[in-house]
């Protein structure tokens, strides 16, 4: 089992994003390799601590992580320390300063930094049936790669350094900054050449088949992320993410709400009276209910784990059944004086019991 993101960085639920970030500088210093050379564990504990604060770290997805856990992110998200060094480096060196390096982070204690490329984002449409089950999409996606037959040459304003010094005299004296070299943008390289499909950055458009595992239990605006299938860098960059979007259609009977799910069964005045047995939708095929005689309209009735599948792995909701008794609109002389003969009848005088629930209490019942 996943190690709890809070617990990672040693802070609790409620604490603000100042303390989040403080919490990860500090515990990536600790386990820096450049402080740690050859260490596996502390390269690992380095890892977590940077995935931890790329969830906690961003308000969305930490909402999301408190509501659904770690599988809120499954299908495309780091999937257990997805992230490598280079990932870490070129998304988070800016909240250590001048730790490491002497001004610069990235890479193992050097000024150069990857360039990462651009995130895609697509939308996928899902079933109900699609959403209680899992499932896997096989999307086409249209992304930029380096070109083959490219070439890179050591940057001239840089010399291959991804920054620049300047030295600037003040009356505290010569102060010294370091800025990202904006020739190269960083990557301490530029092209040599490339091919005539490519570029001005070496890159061209290629046509890719990407598989996204999709878990049971998403929603619809959750997004999830399939790592480096987004476009590519210059300079063997880090690829970008591909985001996607999660889109549902609309079932014909069913209706979700969190993990339950809600059918209208209609019914005849007869079959209220009587008694009957009645057919109706659930996921993975029809189920058959048996209805009491008697029963009455705005009756509830659960069939326990037939809903959708929790995001968290905490088991399933209930398929809720709302029962409905269709009132004729038109009689015909036979049946209106049946019913005429009835109107007087004691039998059929309303007499609701302590068992007969109130709408209020139904309702509270249906999200209980």
């Amino acid at each position: 089992m996943k190690q709890d993101f809070y617990e990672i960085l040693g802070v609790s639920k409620s604490a603000s994003a100042a303390e989040i970030k403080k919490a990860y500088r500090k515990k990536a210093v600790e386990y820096h390799p450049d402080k740690n050379p050859g260490d596996a564990a502390a390269e690992e504990m380095f890892k977590k601590a940077a995935e931890a604060y790329e969830v906690l770290g961003d308000a969305d997805k930490r909402a999301k992580y408190d509501q659904f856990g770690h599988q809120a992110f499954e299908g495309g998200g780091f999937g257990g320390g997805g992230m490598n060094m280079d990932d870490i480096f070129s998304q988070f060196g800016d909240i250590f300063g001048s730790a490491f390096g002497g001004g610069g982070f990235g890479g193992f204690g050097g000024g150069q930094r990857r360039v990462k490329g651009s995130n895609l984002r697509i939308r996928v449409k899902l079933t109900l049936e699609e959403i209680v089950n899992g499932v896997e999409k096989k999307v086409k996606v249209r992304r930029k790669v380096q070109a083959d037959g490219v070439t890179y040459k050591t940057c001239s304003t840089c010399n291959g350094q991804g920054q620049v010094t300047k030295i600037t005299n003040t009356i505290l004296g010569r102060m010294q900054t370091a800025a990202t070299c904006s020739t190269c943008g960083g990557a301490g390289q530029m092209i040599d050449q490339r091919p005539s499909d490519a570029d001005a950055q070496g890159l061209k458009v290629v046509e890719e088949t990407v598989s996204i595992k999709i878990p049971a239990g998403v929603e619809e605006g959750m997004q999830l992320k399939v790592s480096s299938k987004g476009n590519g860098a210059p300079g063997n960059g880090i690829p970008g993410d591909l985001l996607v979007a999660i889109e549902t259609e609309e079932h014909p009977t069913l209706k979700r709400e969190g993990d339950n799910l809600h059918y209208d069964l209609y019914i005849s005045f007869s079959e209220a009276v009587l008694g009957s047995s009645k057919e109706i939708d659930a996921i993975g095929g029809k189920v058959r209910i048996k209805l009491e005689s008697g029963i009455q309209s705005g009756k509830i009735l659960r069939l326990r784990g037939k809903g959708v599948s929790s995001i968290n792995g905490y088991g399933s909701g209930d398929l809720l059944v709302h029962v409905n008794v269709w009132t004729p609109k038109e009689l015909n002389r036979e049946q209106k004086e049946f019913f005429e003969k009835m109107q007087n009848d004691d039998n059929f005088a309303p007499r609701p019991e302590k068992s007969d629930k109130s709408f209020f209490e139904k309702v509270k019942d249906m999200f209980s």
